[in-house]
């Protein structure tokens, strides 16, 4: 499995259980745990855009607290100032944390945002707003927020000059395991700074003589006994230097440098051996180091001086050749450059994903330009230029990608067109007819609760008949149009009298019984109308979502269409621009490099003169001494 396989399924594992690092709770919105997983995958343009995108929408929500992202609010806000700071946005990073500050928040998350916002204002080279942020902490605040406050309080002291302060403050720090190694080598610069030498040199040495417990603890070490050893050879105290020199790792990044200045601090004790052994071993590392390039002059000058001409006349002219061939290297690096390899290996993948890169620049056998620019791309002012430059690639990757997006929209509208306006017409006659029929029911109940309100105080039994009794009534009055033609029909006119009156009666009486049912029926059709109504309104949405689905994108996708293709061009200006600089200052080194490296091979070759002048002449005045048989 390949490192990157390996970070995706730790991000893979982190965005199932979304554990975020300042809290004990669970994420609760899915769309924050995304963007998580981009975080913790390394890619913090990805999980900002993502996560600016869910804040957006949550603010436009109508009830806020009904969406799962309220719950994880205040450390989704805090987490976008997190990301702009990985992304290196720092002026918004310090809104957004400064934001934080002001919210309802716990007082961990609050503690934490402050001591990131100050590490923040100390990066950016503004001590004073560090030092500043850091007064706002309260009391009670977790210990190790504590200590990591105090830690960049001391840093921020020592870059405003504040010796004494920074002494104070760093002090405490000692014996803290996560802290000691760095907060030991800042105490023992502001000491430094104090002029106090002494307390200078007992505080690298202590530091110096720290067991790592980590890489970057033994990184700091070594840069401890290397400051150390540089301070006692300036003072002239060459062997202990030289001792203190000794303890630098091998195998470390400040290897070169302490193996040169070892052997310098054993030759200006006039201990030429000695400086032999640390020379020595530099001038078989790589060539293309400034210090195993010095190397190369200072081992045959040491030769020189123990009176081994003849091995010093050697190395000198192994000294030249390898200058020689360096230099070629570096003519092909710069017409490399010129060809544009060099910000094509720049922007390979591999480079967001591998952390050593660098490491392992002079392991691509076709890339001379690797050769000398080490040290260049691991220098700070080249990886925030190399970073804008991936960051100008990566834009322009996800803008194509958008733009492809765009095109895919236009397909979908499309076919949602292509569907749906068929159909219209169809849906709106039922439309039609589902509308004149829901009016027309709710006028008849309308009609039919203001006869009802009236029979309140104006009383019509008639009208609350029933079927029967109607056609009963009816047959009555048919009855009584034949008697009333008949004057002879006075018994069976009597009768019809007793008829009606029965049915008068029965209306009569069952007036109120039959008021009360019907009022009690009109009421239960109301959940009838209600649910005719709530069908109306469903129909009458998705009428609009079928309808707006595919109308009124036209203009949006044309106008983000344009937006992006301004954007490209912008980008692709300054990406030109930025490469450009890129360019420059790899080949300003190079020529520097190349400068030097001809100095090197004059130096060379006439120390090489002077060493075979004198080995020839020691020789002669050998055989001079030699009796004769």
């Amino acid at each position: 499995m390949t490192s990157i396989e390996w970070r995706k399924g730790l991000a893979l594992l982190i965005l199932l259980f979304a554990w975020p690092a300042h809290t004990g709770e669970r994420a609760a919105d899915h769309h924050y745990r995304e963007a998580l997983y981009y975080a913790h995958l390394g890619d913090p343009f990805e999980a900002l855009a993502r996560l600016d995108t869910e804040l957006a929408l949550h603010d436009e929500v109508d009830e806020p607290e009904l969406d799962l992202l309220h719950v994880d609010l205040p450390r989704a806000e805090f987490s976008v100032g997190d990301f702009e700071l990985r992304y290196r946005m720092h002026q918004r990073a310090g809104r957004a944390m400064a934001a934080v500050l002001e919210a309802d928040v716990s007082p961990e998350v609050r503690a934490d945002a402050i001591v990131r916002l100050a590490r923040l204002h100390q990066q950016k080279g503004a001590p004073t707003l560090a030092l500043d942020t850091l007064a706002l902490l309260d009391e009670g605040i977790p210990e190790a927020l504590r200590k990591e406050a105090r830690f960049v309080r001391g840093s921020a002291l020592i870059a405003l000059g504040r010796w004494d302060e920074a002494i104070e403050a760093l002090r405490p720090l000692r014996g803290e395991e996560r802290l000691d190694d760095f907060a030991s080598y800042n105490l023992g610069i502001a000491m430094l700074g104090k002029d106090a030498p002494l307390d200078a040199v007992r505080q690298l040495d202590r530091a110096g003589r720290r067991r790592p417990s980590t890489d970057e603890s033994a990184a700091i070490r070594d840069k401890a006994n290397l400051l150390l050893g540089t301070l006692l050879f300036e003072a002239g105290q060459f062997e202990r230097a030289a001792d203190v020199l000794d303890r630098v790792r091998l195998a470390g990044l400040h290897s070169n440098e302490a193996l040169l200045r070892a052997g310098w601090s054993s030759a200006s004790a006039e201990r030429f051996e000695r400086a032999v052994v640390p020379w020595s071993m530099l001038a078989k590392r790589d060539p293309t180091e400034e210090a195993v390039q010095e190397a190369l002059l200072a081992l045959p000058y040491a030769y020189g001086e123990l009176e081994i001409h003849g091995r010093a006349a050697e190395l000198y002219q192994r000294a030249a050749g390898t200058f020689g061939e360096e230099l070629g290297k570096i003519d092909a690096s710069i017409e490399s450059i010129e060809r544009g390899a060099f910000l094509e290996m720049l922007d390979d993948e591999r480079i967001r994903h591998d952390r050593d890169w660098v490491l392992r620049m002079r392991e691509l056998p076709d890339m001379p330009e690797t050769f000398y620019l080490t040290s260049l791309v691991a220098s700070h002012a080249f990886q925030t230029a190399l970073q804008n430059y991936l960051d100008l690639s990566d834009m322009r990757r996800h803008l194509v990608n958008g733009r492809r997006s765009l095109e895919a929209f236009d397909d979908l509208v499309a076919t949602r067109r292509d569907y749906f306006e068929p159909r219209l017409p169809t849906i709106d006659e039922t439309f039609r007819n589902l509308d004149a029929r829901m009016r027309l029911r709710q006028e008849q109940r309308r009609h039919l609760a203001a006869k009802l309100e009236g029979m309140l105080t104006r009383p019509a039994p008639r009208l609350l008949a029933t079927g029967e009794e109607l056609e009963i009534t009816r047959k009555i009055a048919s009855l009584r149009e034949r008697i009333n033609e008949d004057p002879g029909t006075e018994a069976l006119r009597r009768r019809v009298d007793r008829l009606e009156g029965v049915i008068t009666w029965r209306l009569e009486t069952r007036y109120h019984d039959r008021l009360t049912q019907v009022h009690e029926e009109l009421r239960a059709l109301e959940s009838d109308v209600e649910e005719l109504k709530a069908t109306y309104e469903r129909f009458v949405r998705v009428r609009q979502a079928a309808q707006h689905g595919h109308t009124g994108f036209d203009g949006t996708i044309a106008g983000l269409r344009e937006r992006v293709e301004r954007a490209l061009d912008r980008i692709d200006d300054a990406r030109e621009a930025q490469g450009r600089a890129l360019e420059r200052l790899a080949t300003n080194e190079l020529a520097k490099r190349r400068v030097r490296l001809e100095e090197y091979q004059n130096k060379a070759r006439f120390a090489f003169a002077d060493s075979y002048d004198r080995a020839v002449k020691k020789q002669a005045e050998r055989s001079s001494e030699r009796p004769e048989r």
